[in-house]
């Protein structure tokens, strides 16, 4: 583990903060969304740094920052990044930079309070990818509510937004209890002698992975942790609240919700690799889970009439293969979750934007209401369309390396798992396609459809990047697979309990 004289982590999550006070205190919305811009611009920049400072030949935790914060409890400040987690950091600077320019010409009221939760939410979601000690996760994790709650409720487009936001609320403080009870079982499993009378508490990551927990103990954290990622992830049944997030919020924030996956990073981070044998033992009701959520996500896309629903439960199922991955415990499905994870940041973000686009114009995403919007918008409709291939996995975009990978690691795992993947694949092109056939072409049915206006300049440089870094991820996937090899192969070991050589079990590790 390699430490830094410079706090960049800590810079990376106070600098939005920083920003969201100083865009709060600006009445004017023009000066507030400059505000936000710039520091989100800095943000990203200084998260490729982070990535640049970063060395993918060592698995372990890098940058680290180590400070003694509640001394009587022995909480720790500490941050690090790893090959799993190093990538969520720009991306996720990335997607809240869209998100704040796509909100320019949305937003009606309480401008400068909207752009300043938006820095406060990207500052709290860096610190739920970098932070390394379990209360301190447990603070970022809990904290991402209040930003959502009022994002939801105070600018989302349908009448039921407050009932939207306080749903995803109680869902999430759900979660977080069983986080917390499985973080104190945690801490008192390790604790150790102090120097004066009682023990000492343990909440620090690295060292509780070096401190395995008993098997009495195991199955126990393994299921809590799992109740609690998996209700923000969302797994089958906790999923009900997203696709009422993302109907009832505004288009930009439910990119943010269907794009940022922290509950599949949960379980990545923690729920596996500290219950290991639990983990092992338990991973085919991780396998179950996965793809009935992979299924069931599918099918219900099948009948979806609106796009913004549809691009949810399409998120749900995508979501079902990503677990499958994980549960599949071999080298193609934890390198094929983080990418799918990184994917979704790009095309699901990117997909719901396009969904908002049209949402502003025409105030509907209802297939009733669209139809030949490739003749009138022809710009949007070439983004939409490489979006939706790069969602179904077609070859050439970031989606074939992520989904092949997965579906390769279901196939090898057990073979029920890898025909659930690919009948969900085949699912997933046909609901998409059949959702475009009806809306982007054949005739144009309403007036309203006739006088819409394609993609402003904005807009057509905001979908640029995404496209772009689709192609480059899509043909170049060694880009991905090369930063999160060691670290990938180091969670894998762990989990296994015996060393794991890439080169034998990886595969197709190397696609370019």
């Amino acid at each position: 583990m390699s430490t830094t004289d410079f706090p960049l982590l800590t810079l990376l999550i106070f600098l939005p903060l920083l920003g969201a006070l100083a865009t709060g205190f600006f009445g004017n919305k023009e000066r507030a969304r400059t505000i936000a811009v710039s520091f989100a611009v800095i943000e990203l920049l200084l998260s490729l740094l982070a990535f640049h400072w970063f060395n993918p030949d060592d698995g372990q935790f890098q940058l680290l920052e180590h400070h003694l914060w509640i001394p009587g409890l022995n909480v720790e400040y500490l941050l690090g990044i790893d090959g799993i987690s190093v990538l969520f950091l720009p991306m996720s600077a990335f997607v809240t930079l869209m998100v704040i320019v796509a909100s320019w010409n949305s937003v009606q009221h309480l401008e400068p309070f909207h752009y300043a939760l938006l820095l406060a939410l990207e500052g709290i979601t860096i610190g739920v990818f970098t932070a390394l000690d379990m209360v301190l996760f447990f603070l970022f994790w809990e904290l991402t509510l209040p930003p959502i709650f009022f994002l939801i409720g105070l600018w989302g487009v349908d009448p039921h937004r407050r009932i939207a936001a306080v749903k995803y609320t109680l869902f999430m403080l759900f979660g977080g209890a069983a986080l917390l009870v499985a973080i104190v079982m945690l801490a008192i499993n390790a604790a150790a002698p102090a120097d004066g009378v009682g023990t000492q508490l343990v909440f620090s990551l690295p060292t509780l992975l070096e401190k395995p927990l008993p098997d009495d103990l195991q199955g126990t954290v393994f299921l809590l942790l799992l109740l609690a990622f998996a209700v923000k992830t969302p797994l089958i049944p906790f999923h009900t609240w997203m696709p009422t997030a993302t109907m009832e919020s505004s288009p930009q924030i439910a990119a943010l919700l269907t794009g940022l996956k922290l509950g599949a990073y949960g379980i990545i981070r923690f729920t596996m690799p500290l219950a290991p044998s639990a983990a092992v033992e338990y991973s085919w009701i991780l396998g179950v889970l996965g793809a009935i959520t992979l299924i069931y996500g599918a099918l219900i896309a099948l009948y979806q009439t609106n796009l913004r629903r549809l691009l949810a439960y399409s998120s749900v199922s995508h979501v079902g293969l990503v677990i499958v991955g994980i549960a599949s415990l071999n080298m193609q499905g934890i390198q094929g979750a983080i990418f799918q994870l990184l994917n979704f940041t790009i095309v699901a973000s990117s997909l719901m934007l396009i969904a908002g686009f049209i949402q502003h114009r025409l105030g509907s995403t209802e297939t009733v209401h669209l139809g030949g919007l490739a003749k009138v918008m022809p710009k949007l409709t070439c983004f939409y369309f490489l979006f939706v291939l790069a969602s179904i996995g077609v070859p050439g975009t970031s989606g074939f390396p992520a989904e092949l990978l997965l579906i390769i690691s279901a196939l090898v795992a057990h073979p029920s798992l890898g025909i659930a993947a690919l009948a969900a694949a085949v699912l997933g092109a046909a609901y998409m396609l059949d959702f475009t056939r009806k809306a982007f072409f054949g005739p144009i049915i309403h007036q309203t459809v006739q006088q819409l206006q394609d993609l402003r300049r904005r807009e057509l440089l905001l979908l640029c990047v995404p496209a772009l870094l689709v192609l480059v991820f899509g043909f170049f996937p060694n880009l991905i697979l090369h930063t999160n090899e060691k670290a990938a192969d180091a969670w894998l070991s762990r989990i296994l309990e015996q060393p794991v050589k890439s080169d034998e079990v990886a595969g197709i590790g190397s696609l370019e």
